[in-house]
């Protein structure tokens, strides 16, 4: 008798965990709650400076695609920010584009701030100076890549 009841009861536990196990399988998962894009918020983009600190990485790291690309997104933020037109000159200049640097050398000394930007200033000059005599050699490409013999000063 004994031995009948203790597998009776382990028959009930038996089946009421089987009852217990497929009501658990027969609940719908709960989907995980996902939030919807705010819609309300329009991009806005970092503040110019911050755009020139990155275009300043990628003209380190010799992606003067991606310079040009943070420094026009720096002087469409603030027009009047010089640092932009100064680093969009000069990735334009390693990019081969004289012109395009031209015109960003010639905007950035428009804006030129203080006198404590002398220095470099000194040295867009001297850029500007170099690609007007490169523009002046070969007016029809400007996008091309001027020899190394049509840099150096002739020899005596």
């Amino acid at each position: 008798m004994r031995r009948t009841r203790s597998c009776v009861v382990w028959v009930l536990l038996g089946l009421s965990l089987a009852g217990s196990l497929s009501f658990a399988q027969d609940k719908p998962k709960p989907k995980p709650a996902h939030r919807q894009p705010e819609e309300s918020t329009p991009y806005s983009p970092p503040a110019a400076w911050k755009s020139v600190e990155i275009g300043d990485y990628y003209m380190r790291r010799r992606n003067y695609r991606g310079a040009v690309s943070r420094y026009q997104e720096a002087v469409t933020t603030d027009p009047d920010y010089a640092r932009g037109y100064l680093g969009l000159g000069r990735a334009y200049e390693k990019l081969h584009m004289p012109q395009k640097a031209l015109d960003a050398y010639q905007k950035y000394l428009d804006l030129l701030p203080s006198a404590k930007d002398a220095e470099e200033a000194k040295d867009v000059h001297r850029s500007i100076q170099r690609l007007r005599r490169e523009l002046k050699k070969s007016p029809s490409s400007t996008s091309r890549r001027a020899p190394a013999s049509a840099l150096k000063p002739p020899s005596p």
